[in-house]
């Protein structure tokens, strides 16, 4: 798949290309607005990462114009704090946000995520949809409304448990330690014990175990972490 990158600080640009093309994605990079919009309607990439402040023509902007001609996923990038509001609140089109700093393996995460989400492959759908009934949906998340749907069911969770759901549902089955949790959901460097992931770990469960009480989608490794199996 072909990854746009739209960033005007070469050396992040070049850092999340990357670990991008470590993935196997197909990666091109711009670095201001000007250029943005033509060369989406020619080459129609499967998904953009955008930062926010950008020369010539900042993001918001150019969401904007890109959605009258095209549903591309794309993932808004800041450092301001204060705008993240703005991004959730206005109908931008976006379809998540990161905020600076980043971790670029969070940031390949997060493309995985949106990209499975509104491409998924034949394998995922089966997944998703199970054997039983093409009705159900396993588990859908909306990244920028910050909704979760676990067998059809709506569930109402902290941003915190969220974001826990997020990483866990990034890569299914994979085990994430305490400290890879903390590291990426507490990206300000506050100091986090491991039992307070824990307890968030405990009360996500017990909220996806109201819906369907018969198994138990995260589980514990001992001594390890956890792990979301679906």
């Amino acid at each position: 798949m072909h990854i746009l990158i739209v960033e005007d600080e070469p050396k992040i640009s070049q850092l999340v290309a990357d670990y991008l093309v470590k993935s196997n994605y197909q990666v091109t990079q711009l670095y201001d607005g000007a250029s943005v919009k033509q060369w989406v309607a020619t080459n129609s990439p499967d998904l953009i990462l955008m930062d926010l402040m950008l020369p010539v023509k900042d993001g918001l902007t150019l969401c904007k114009e890109i959605r009258t001609f095209s549903n591309v996923p794309i993932i808004m990038v800041t450092a301001r704090v204060e705008e993240i509001d703005r991004l959730i609140g206005l109908e931008l089109g976006a379809d998540d946000y990161i905020c600076k700093p980043f971790s670029p393996r969070e940031v390949v995460a997060r493309v995985k995520t949106v990209l499975r989400r509104v491409q998924p492959s034949a394998s995922d759908s089966n997944q998703a949809n199970g054997d039983n009934d093409p009705q159900q949906t396993i588990l859908a998340l909306d990244e920028v409304r910050h909704d979760v749907c676990f067998h059809n069911t709506q569930i109402a969770l902290t941003a915190i448990e969220f974001n826990l759901l997020r990483l866990l549902a990034s890569e299914p089955g994979r085990i994430f330690s305490r400290q890879q949790l903390i590291d990426n959901i507490y990206q300000d460097h506050r100091v986090v014990s491991e039992r307070t992931i824990d307890s968030h770990i405990k009360k996500l469960r017990k909220k996806l175990n109201a819906v369907k009480p018969k198994g138990d989608p995260v589980q514990s490794v001992y001594s390890v972490g956890y792990k979301l199996m679906l």
